[in-house]
């Protein structure tokens, strides 16, 4: 392996160990959680959605495009497992019946 890869890989892993650490220190020193930070917490997990849907929506070509719009909109209506059923389900028909 190379040494880059490596020290890229112990970087990030690093990296990752010291924000969650401190902010579990940060949370951890308060005895209220401003009403604030409440809210960005609560953003986070649809934040993180959104940037690994994103760059497959927009460049992941009309077949997983359109699948994402079809899960959206199930997904509004539907339990999760019918969602990506029924996802699964247009994807294998599109790429079957028109690529």
């Amino acid at each position: 392996m190379d040494l880059t890869f490596t020290l890229t890989i112990l970087a990030a892993a690093l990296a990752t160990y010291g924000t969650r650490t401190a902010g579990f220190a940060l949370i951890r020193s308060m005895h209220t959680i401003p009403p604030r930070m409440e809210a960005a917490l609560n953003a986070v997990p649809a934040a993180v959605l959104a940037a690994l849907v994103a760059p497959s929506f927009v460049y992941g070509g009309i077949d997983v495009t359109l699948t994402l719009l079809v899960a959206l909109v199930i997904g509004l209506r539907a339990p999760s497992l019918v969602m990506l059923g029924c996802a699964w389900a247009f994807v294998v028909a599109y790429r079957h019946l028109l690529m």
